[in-house]
């Protein structure tokens, strides 16, 4: 098995703005990477896929999880019209 390469990030905070977070969101170091993570899906830096991976959990958790964050899905207006074609591509045609 392929040894993970891992990203760590530090950087210092005042001691008393740590305590106040600390005790208001627990473990700041997860904290702070689903933040960057969040930031980065909003932006269109990585894909929910991406963020799933990086949460260790699935796309359809992952989805749920932005949801209760109150991120919604990135799904634009190109996306739908490719998710139409590649349907219509794939289903046939039934009459109306």
């Amino acid at each position: 098995m392929a040894a993970q390469n891992n990203m760590s990030i530090k950087f210092e905070l005042p001691k008393k703005i740590e305590d106040d977070l600390r005790g208001e969101l627990g473990d700041l170091n997860q904290a702070a990477k689903e933040a960057l993570l969040i930031e980065c899906y909003r932006e269109g830096r990585i894909s929910i896929g991406y963020l799933a991976q990086a949460l260790a959990m699935g796309v359809i958790e992952a989805d749920e999880w932005l949801h209760k964050r109150g991120v919604p899905l990135n799904y634009t207006h190109e996306d739908l019209r490719a998710d139409v074609e590649a349907l219509e591509r794939i289903l046939p045609r039934t009459g109306r």
